[in-house]
Formats: structure tokens, C-alpha cells, sequence
């Protein structure tokens, strides 16, 4: 099965409990088309407590790594590299505004990778849905 093209959509958290995770996750997968809505593999964070609920709202089924395995979600690593670019570790998102958040975000997807072809993940996206 070929993976979906990655890109930096998700929105960023007020909080980071069970219920603010869930609600987030659930408002933001149900945008995507249905065949981008197969699966989400996460960690083992308190964060998604509320899985089998996520299951529920977004239709989508959830996958957890091995403890101390980052390896096993690489594209979400690689991410996290990059917004470190823009926030540093241990920023609080809460002093930016939804509009600088979705600057950044977008100033991600469209920066070329070299998995997708040097494409970015905007194009490969739009690619991947005609």
C-alpha cells in the first residue's frame, strides 16, 4: 500500500489533555478526503487516552508505537525537527496567533522533500487526489 503524501496540517493545541487532543485530531481528520482517513499511529502519551473515542468521532483507527520507539513514526519526528525551526523546544504556542501557526504550516508544505520526489507535500497531495 503506498502512504499518503505527508503535510503539516494538524492545528495547534490550547492544551494538550485526552479531551483538547481528541476534539483537535477529530475537527481536523473529517476536513481530509476519506482515503487520507484510514489510520493514525501514535505514541504512548497520556494525550490519547480518549482513542477509542477518536475511533468513534473521525472514523479513523488508531495505532500506538512501541515505547521508546521514535523510529516508528519518522514523518511525525522529521516534523518536529522542522517547526523547531520556527518554535523552539519548550515554546509556548499559546503567544502566537492561529494566523502565525498557519503561516508556518503552510511555509512547511511548501518546501520540497527530497521521499516525495523534491515535490512539497502540497503538490503531492493535489497529485495524489486527481
Amino acid at each position: 500500500m503506498a502512504e499518503a503524501p505527508r503535510k503539516k496540517n494538524g492545528a495547534a493545541l490550547a492544551g494538550h489533555g485526552a479531551e483538547a487532543v481528541r476534539d483537535a485530531i477529530s475537527r481536523t481528520i473529517i476536513t481530509l478526503p476519506e482515503e487520507l482517513r484510514r489510520t493514525l499511529t501514535w505514541d504512548q502519551g497520556a494525550e490519547m487516552a480518549q482513542h477509542d473515542r477518536l475511533k468513534f468521532d473521525a472514523g479513523i483507527q488508531v495505532y500506538f508505537c512501541d515505547p521508546q520507539s521514535p523510529w516508528q513514526r519518522g514523518i511525525t519526528e522529521n516534523t518536529n525537527g522542522l517547526l523547531r525551526q520556527y518554535f523552539p523546544k519548550g515554546t509556548d504556542l499559546s503567544i502566537h496567533s492561529a494566523d502565525e501557526i498557519s503561516a508556518v504550516a503552510a511555509a512547511l508544505d511548501a518546501r520540497p522533500r527530497k521521499i516525495l520526489g523534491w515535490k512539497t507535500p502540497a503538490e503531492a497531495l493535489d497529485e495524489f487526489l486527481s
